[in-house]
């Protein structure tokens, strides 16, 4: 989730840069999440992977949108919480070790994809939106209603699969249900004085001009420059 608020903290260097990023009140149990964002989410997922199948091996250490992450840590980053999550809505999400992000995974593209079609397989189960998922890396509150989750999740995927395209220099096209659906998402998290501090997942947000994209809107308010290039 880190976005350009993080200061430095690796993704492999221990799981606590991404606990105290999710921390700090960023996503509660009062933010609202429609009843079933799946299919929504399924497609940001999936458009992720289509951008991360374009990442080469002399890709790895480009510089991201966020912070001091290579591209090598951020699909560290991202492939491990797909597995966090997957195990959370399999009702194993309490051991922290699954969140421990691996930089040294000799084929980040594949392993990703292959996280990725095991959160959606996960998450497509019929319980999946009443469960309660636990979420060691939100504390102090861990544990949150399966549709709220897969709201969080959705919103950290439309914001990486832009943070992988803008790195490669790729365009990043959503559909335009998928950037109306996350934007009112996104809009509850606060803005507030813990955004850009080290460990935060956001940079403060960015003001956004009349006629703004929901895309733009939705980056500009996560503290992403949508003309950040590496």
């Amino acid at each position: 989730m880190p976005g350009a608020g993080e200061d430095g903290a690796r993704a492999g260097r221990s799981s606590n840069a991404g606990r105290e990023a999710v921390g700090g009140g960023l996503y509660d149990r009062r933010m609202s999440t429609p009843s079933d964002l799946r299919p929504l989410h399924r497609t940001a997922v999936t458009i992720s992977v289509d951008i991360v199948s374009r990442v080469r091996a002399d890709d790895l250490d480009r510089p991201t949108p966020c912070g001091d992450w290579t591209l090598r840590d951020l699909l560290a980053h991202m492939t491990v919480q797909h597995l966090g999550f997957a195990a959370a809505a399999r009702g194993h999400g309490g051991d922290p070790g699954l969140w421990d992000a691996n930089p040294d995974e000799p084929d980040p593209v594949g392993a990703y994809a292959t996280a990725a079609a095991d959160v959606l397989d996960a998450f497509a189960a019929d319980d999946v939106l009443t469960a309660e998922l636990e979420l060691p890396e939100f504390a102090p509150v861990t544990r949150y209603p399966g549709a709220q989750a897969i709201g969080f999740h959705f919103i950290d995927y439309v914001a990486h699969g832009w943070d992988v395209a803008a790195t490669l220099g790729v365009p990043y096209e959503i559909p335009d249900d998928v950037a109306a659906a996350v934007l009112p998402l996104a809009l509850q998290v606060p803005n507030g004085a813990g955004r850009g501090a080290p460990g935060a997942a956001f940079a403060a947000a960015i003001e956004s001009g009349d006629g703004s994209s929901d895309l733009d809107r939705f980056l500009l308010w996560l503290g992403r420059d949508p003309a950040w290039r590496p």
